[in-house]
Order: structure tokens, then C-alpha cells, then sequence
């Protein structure tokens, strides 16, 4: 679970699991201070380093070496209606055209990855006003 807290200044906002933290914010043309990461980042962020991790976990069980592995991932919103995750990945060596392809299906079945492919629901589960 994470929880976010605002902070003084204007939708700088500060977020931990409890045991880690970071911040975000949002850009100056929408009002912030652009003094963390933007929301959207975060998904993004999410994305990446959950295939990232994937990849390298599958390339371990097919006793691939793997030097090192640098996933992007960019939310595109051009079309509102449906915003694609545009990914890409990059290997610090060459492979086979077998070995790449093998790798490069861990990314299509990695954990966020496959939640985020799914219909989402949101429930409100507690509001609270602390007087």
C-alpha cells in the first residue's frame, strides 16, 4: 500500500510504502514546482521496472547472462480515449535472434504489466476528516 501526503507547498505531495519514499508533483504550467516526479511518471516508472525485473528474472530461469538490461517505457495520451504504453528495451550485449526473442517474452507477462492490461475498478473504501 502506498500512502501520498501533501505537503506546504502548492500539490508537492510526498509518498512511501513505509519503508521508502520519494515525491511528486506536477509541472509549472499546471501550478507545481515540478519538485518530483509527476503522477503519470509513476505509472510509467511501474511499468518499467516491473519488466525490467521480469526480463532478468526469465533470463536467470534460461540461464541467460544478462550484463545489463534498461527498459523506457513513455505513457502516450495523444488519443484520450486510448493512452498506450510504448516500451522498449535495450541489452548491454548481443544475443541470438532465439535468445532475444525468448527474453523479450518475459515482457509481455510481467506482473503490472498484465494488471494494467485488465478493465480497473476504483472503490472508495475510507474517508475520514480529522477535526
Amino acid at each position: 500500500m502506498m500512502i501520498s501526503e501533501s505537503q506546504h507547498e502548492k500539490y508537492l505531495t510526498h509518498f512511501t510504502n513505509g519503508m521508502f519514499s520519494a515525491y511528486a508533483d506536477t509541472t509549472k504550467n499546471k501550478g507545481g514546482a515540478e519538485q518530483g516526479f509527476r503522477p503519470h511518471e509513476l505509472l510509467e516508472a511501474a511499468l518499467a521496472c516491473c519488466m525490467n525485473m521480469s526480463l532478468r528474472m526469465h533470463a536467470e530461469k534460461l540461464s541467460i547472462s544478462l550484463s545489463e538490461v534498461n527498459v523506457h517505457v513513455s505513457l502516450n495520451r495523444d488519443d484520450p480515449e486510448q493512452p498506450t504504453f510504448e516500451y522498449g528495451v535495450s541489452f548491454g550485449k548481443a544475443f541470438s535472434p532465439e535468445e532475444k526473442q525468448k527474453l523479450l517474452t518475459a515482457l509481455e507477462c510481467s506482473s503490472v504489466r498484465s494488471t494494467l492490461s485488465k478493465p480497473l475498478a476504483f472503490k472508495l473504501v475510507n474517508a475520514t476528516e480529522n477535526l
